[in-house]
């Protein structure tokens, strides 16, 4: 009887423990499952302004010409992307990842890139007036690129582009 008597225990406590994991696992699931993911995803001409995006992802999205004026893309992840002539014009960009993604051409008037990565990525012919780069991770010869079109203050931040690209 005793024997019994703790089999029955040991499996009210391994079907109580089993029962707790899955409630709190059920609640991560369920916030996984409501993330935001553009991976892939042709996004040509989109128009996302003044959308609240934080910590969406863009991995590898064609998003040419797609218009993201004064959205929040705060944490958002673009690696592997295509931004051409894309309009980020004061944008916030904080922490954001945007790593081997093509900027060329793009309005990145007073946008906010700060503490942002932006390893190889590129910006030729990008508008970056008012656009602070405080604190981003970007290629040296990206910068120096930058540097000689670099004008502006952020009107968010109160950071002028050429401060925050640390140009000389």
């Amino acid at each position: 009887m005793i024997i019994f008597s703790r089999r029955i225990l040991r499996l009210i406590v391994v079907l109580s423990i089993f029962f707790l994991f899955s409630a709190f696992n059920t609640t991560s699931a369920l916030a996984q499952i409501n993330t935001i993911n553009y991976n892939n995803a042709s996004l040509e001409g989109r128009d996302f302004s003044n959308t609240d995006l934080k910590g969406v992802n863009f991995v590898a999205a064609e998003m040419r010409g797609t218009n993201f004026k004064n959205a929040n893309l705060t944490n958002a992840m673009f690696t592997k992307g295509v931004m051409l002539k894309a309009n980020l014009e004061g944008a916030n960009l904080t922490g954001a990842l945007v790593d081997r993604v093509t900027l060329d051409e793009a309005n990145l008037r007073n946008t906010n890139f700060t503490g942002a990565t932006l390893t190889r990525s590129r910006f030729f012919n990008a508008d970056i007036s008012g656009a602070d780069f405080t604190d981003a991770i970007i290629d040296r010869y990206q910068v120096s690129l930058m540097c000689d079109r670099a004008d502006g203050v952020n009107p968010v931040t109160g950071v002028s582009t050429r401060d925050s690209l640390g140009c000389r």
